[in-house]
């Protein structure tokens, strides 16, 4: 790769190792790194020839996830490693039984990457939606590999396009196969002349569909919602900012109740957000008897594993993010034919503009924007019906990009 390309991996890789003496996040990452390699051999009769997927963290995992368990249903042969650059993606998924390995991916360094190819052999490499990792890309084409990327979404304004993008529309190049989102994605790429594109759409919306069917009961909610009538909103994901908007307003309005599932539930931010609800509220975890739920007005899931279920009780649903560095994952509420709520940061996901344009999905500003929506979802039911059957339409007439992908691949 290019040296300033390889200067500015060196500078990250450094500056991951300072921040690592006072992250424990980043202090997993680089403990997993270090053992990678070690993981590698020791387990190289079991994983040389493999497909090789990777992803970036825990939302790209799931994105990817479809991919995977249809490889291992109709390829039982086949090996499978599955990487993550993140401890949020690894930590979770470590023991994950649907591949035959899975370990961190080291910094994109020309000599991690030519070893890690080396020791793995992979048959095959699938990236998952926004890894672009120069080094990796190039030591595989030289070896021979085919590369694929999936549920990949372009912009305009990405370094590629630019002007003085051409280094890194060259990493885009080593790819066998781009699988994207959208016709969009595909013109932009045309554009900088690389014509190897598919346009397959978003593996999420078979995920989120594949989590549908087999979506968990927990008897804690069943008591909560069979204690009333009233109509029950799910925030999912949320931080701060999101819940500076929901939690006033659930306050001043007995006439809904309210589930929180926040981001990031550390002691600290627990107690502050029961301080800030004015109503009876209790911890899920610390629920000993279901019957207790019936008489509260506000749980907040203190938990991992349960969120995706829990939409399936709510009239409608708030989903975190839209004030800091994006939303998350609208499709997992939608597809229980709910309408999804969320800020104004998600131009970078063509589901939110989609479910806006069909009636599933309501961006908001601020608090009176959310005021102005969600009182109208809460009073208008023929609104709320019709705005949740529109969500649910739309994930439907987006399923099909798995198999479109493996039929491609595996032929």
């Amino acid at each position: 790769m290019n040296f300033l390309y390889n200067l500015g991996i060196e500078a990250y890789r450094i500056g991951a190792r300072i921040a690592s003496i006072k992250n424990p996040k980043v202090k997993k990452m680089i403990d997993g790194q270090k053992a990678t390699f070690p993981y590698l051999e020791a387990r190289r009769s079991e994983i040389e020839g493999c497909v090789w997927i990777h992803a970036a963290s825990l939302g790209e995992f799931e994105q990817g996830r479809p991919l995977i368990e249809r490889i291992r249903r109709d390829n039982p042969g086949e090996r499978i490693l599955l990487t993550f650059f993140s401890p949020s993606g690894y930590e979770i998924r470590k023991n994950y039984a649907q591949v035959d390995g899975v370990c961190y991916l080291p910094f994109d360094t020309q000599r991690n990457a030519e070893r890690f190819v080396q020791t793995v052999k992979p048959k095959m490499a699938i990236f998952v939606k926004y890894e672009f990792w120069g080094n990796y890309l190039q030591s595989l084409q030289r070896h021979s590999v085919p590369t694929y990327i999936i549920s990949s979404i372009f912009r305009p304004g990405q370094i590629f396009f630019r002007p003085w993008g051409g280094m890194f529309a060259n990493i885009l190049r080593c790819f066998h196969t781009m699988f994207v989102q959208d016709e969009a994605s595909k013109s932009l790429l045309e554009s900088i002349g690389i014509s190897n594109v598919v346009v397959a759409g978003d593996t999420r919306f078979d995920r989120v569909t594949d989590i549908q069917a087999s979506c968990k009961r927990f008897d804690i909610l069943d008591e909560f919602t069979a204690a009333d009538s009233r109509p029950m909103l799910m925030m999912g994901s949320s931080w701060q900012p999101d819940e500076d908007i929901v939690i006033p307003y659930f306050n001043a309005h007995p006439e809904m109740r309210l589930v929180i599932a926040p981001h990031e539930f550390d002691e600290h931010r627990v107690q502050a957000m029961m301080q800030r609800i004015g109503r009876k509220a209790l911890r899920y975890t610390q629920i000993t008897d279901p019957k207790q739920a019936r008489d509260c007005d506000c749980l907040i899931i203190d938990c991992f594993g349960i969120l995706s279920s829990c939409y399936a009780y709510a009239q409608a649903a708030y989903i975190g993010g839209g004030f800091g560095v994006g939303i998350h994952n609208l499709n997992e509420a939608a597809v229980y034919g709910i309408p999804v709520i969320f800020g104004p940061n998600h131009y970078k996901f063509n589901e939110a503009s989609e479910l806006i344009a069909c009636g599933g999905g309501f961006s908001i500003s601020d608090a009176r924007g959310f005021d102005q929506v969600f009182t109208r979802l809460l009073t208008d039911a023929q609104a709320l019906e019709q705005s949740g059957k529109r969500a649910g339409d739309y994930i439907k007439s987006k399923l099909g990009a798995t198999n479109i992908v493996y039929k491609h691949i595996f032929r």
